[in-house]
């Protein structure tokens, strides 16, 4: 019921809408378009309000924090990666190029120990 209400009500409020454009267009072109600049301005400096303010969030902070230091990291990875190829290139041999190829693919590995209940399921089983 609300629907039908609304519809017809969104309608004219955007026929009105354009109406007066057109006609504030055709009366005042200048005062018009001086209005559309001054709009905009207004609405510009809305925006960077904004955005000054959301960027002085202290999640923001920490999102930056995190950033820096995942930057850092990779960075720190590659140099490693770049030391290891150019030490097997500086020697010219096809062994050593081989060797530096295959230390390339080959990741890190972080691995860690979970300690589990195995021991208990035994106990409580041979009971």
């Amino acid at each position: 019921m609300k629907n039908r209400i609304s519809v017809p009500l969104v309608g004219s409020v955007i026929v009105l809408g354009i109406i007066g454009i057109i006609a504030a267009f055709t009366s005042d072109p200048i005062g018009f378009l001086k209005n559309i600049v001054v709009f905009a301005l207004v609405g510009l400096a809305i925006y960077f309000v904004f955005k000054l303010i959301r960027r002085s969030n202290p999640r923001n902070k920490e999102q930056q924090a995190f950033i820096k230091a995942a930057k850092k990291s990779k960075r720190r990875l590659q140099t490693k990666g770049g030391e290891q190829s150019t030490k097997g290139t500086s020697f010219g041999s096809l062994t050593s190029l081989k060797r530096s190829k295959m230390t390339k693919k080959k990741s890190p590995v972080h691995l860690t120990v979970i300690d589990g209940k195995k021991g208990k399921k035994k106990n409580r089983a041979s009971l």
